[in-house]
């Protein structure tokens, strides 16, 4: 007798997991309808409601007045977009569209100068390219309490011509030629085609632009996996990437903390269409956002990555979180996640499996998605990674990279740590200024503040 195709691979528990999971994605799908028709001033009850509440019942006093803290928290989470953040700290930067050969349309950020400097200084400065993670889009970088915390500051600082970019669909880049965002064929797009148009396009991009025949790659989570694939699917980039320095390093994770969830996704990732449909994934997230008071929004998300991920953010301050939550989520297909859920599966950094009906795990060794051939790049990598982080498996992914791959582990830190710790100034920016010193194309022009920079740290550590 036949088997289902879903639920027969399924346990009793999972299979009430997926309803449940259905029934509240539902209930949400209700909700969110409703408030799209409310009044702002409807929503904007709400939100004082919410401010109430959780000054009710928390221990949290409310304080006349805001410390400097909170004002500059309050600062950077009201930030509309990049350039407002920008200029919060007082830096120009630069908007760039540039077109996918598949006709997306793509937005680089530029941060080319120091602080309050408006004329070039020089040319051929180095020059390094920045890449978000999933669900992310640049905002990530500059959305920091303090600018000695903010890498792309301290590099422009340093001397770097900085560059940072969008994946297809997120905020700053929810437009192609031929395909609507409305469309289900604008969000068919998973990690494969990031790595085969998104980076190469970004990257020919910006060398034509600056003149250098060079750029040094930072990539934080999956957008490390998009330059891991890309320099492996295009053996002529590893020319173009005279380092990939990969922050929180994402390749093949063991999977979720959350068990059951864990155990349905593996089962069968393309379920996640049933509960998402194939467009974007998360997208009323804002809307949640603009009803809730800030630290009840950081509230929910932290439940979210602890029952996720086992994350407990510990060494992200309160007030950075309630900064930086507010820039953290940005749309992606449901199609790229699912993705994620299939290299999880097959415990392989593979490309998109097609033919889901086949399956690779039931086909055993007849039948096996191309993995990306990772082992050719040629570049120089550098992985920075946390030691509690649990979606690294730092010596799985040093099996499938190059030799020459080189590691740094950071003690008690954790996936988003990276980004935002409260030390990352004395523990991953040093890493990161050193690899570049070694490897960028014009490591002269980088300024001597570099080694007071580093010795000052390296003294506080």
């Amino acid at each position: 007798m036949g088997r289902l195709p879903l639920i027969g691979r399924l346990s009793f528990h999972e299979y009430i997991a997926l309803l449940v999971g259905f029934s509240l994605l539902a209930l949400e799908t209700i909700l969110r309808s409703t408030i799209l028709f409310l009044p702002k001033s409807i929503v904007h009850w709400f939100y004082q409601r919410s401010e109430i509440l959780f000054d009710r019942f928390t221990s949290v006093a409310k304080k006349r007045g805001q410390t400097t803290e909170e004002a500059v928290s309050n600062a950077v989470r009201t930030a509309k977009d990049f350039g407002e953040l920008c200029s919060y700290y007082g830096y120009a930067y630069e908007e760039h569209v540039v077109m996918t050969k598949d006709g997306y349309l793509l937005t680089l950020h530029r941060v080319p100068e120091p602080k309050g400097q408006t004329t070039p200084t020089s040319a051929h400065k180095p020059v390094v390219y920045l890449h978000h993670g999933l669900l992310m889009n640049s905002e990530v970088w500059v959305c920091l309490t303090n600018e000695e915390r903010c890498l792309p500051f301290v590099l422009v600082e340093q001397g770097f011509d900085v560059w940072l970019g969008n994946n297809r669909g997120n905020k700053y880049s929810k437009k192609a030629v031929h395909r609507s965002p409305t469309s289900t064929e604008f969000w068919d797009y998973s990690l494969d085609d990031f790595a085969w148009h998104d980076i190469p396009d970004s990257i020919a991009y910006i060398l034509t632009r600056t003149h250098v025949c060079s750029l040094s790659y930072v990539g934080f989570s999956q957008g490390t996996a998009q330059a891991f694939a890309a320099l492996s699917l295009h053996p002529q980039l590893n020319q173009k990437v005279n380092v990939l320095i990969a922050l929180a390093p994402a390749m093949s994770p063991a999977g979720l903390a959350a068990r059951v969830v864990d155990a349905l996704m593996k089962a069968s990732p393309t379920s996640m269409y049933l509960f998402f449909g194939r467009k974007a994934i998360l997208s009323s997230t804002p809307t949640w956002q603009a009803i809730f008071y800030p630290p009840i929004f950081t509230y929910i998300i932290d439940g979210a990555l602890r029952f996720l991920f086992a994350w407990r953010g510990d060494n992200i301050a309160g007030s950075q979180k309630i900064a930086a939550y507010a820039h953290l989520y940005s749309y992606t297909s449901v199609k790229a996640v699912v993705h994620w859920f299939q290299i999880m599966r097959e415990a392989a950094f593979q490309m998109y499996d097609d033919d889901v009906s086949a399956g690779g795990a039931l086909q055993g060794r007849a039948y096996r998605p191309t993995r990306f051939p990772t082992r050719n790049i040629v570049t120089p990598v550098l992985l920075v990674y946390g030691a509690a982080d649990s979606l690294v498996d730092v010596d799985a992914m040093l099996r499938e990279l190059p030799e020459h791959t080189r590691v740094c582990r950071l003690v008690g830190y954790e996936h988003l740590d990276i980004l935002w710790g409260q030390n990352v100034h004395k523990d991953v920016i040093p890493e990161v200024v050193n690899a570049l010193r070694v490897h960028c194309e014009t490591p002269d022009s980088m300024r001597v503040g570099v080694k007071v920079f580093e010795r000052d740290n390296a003294e506080g550590r």
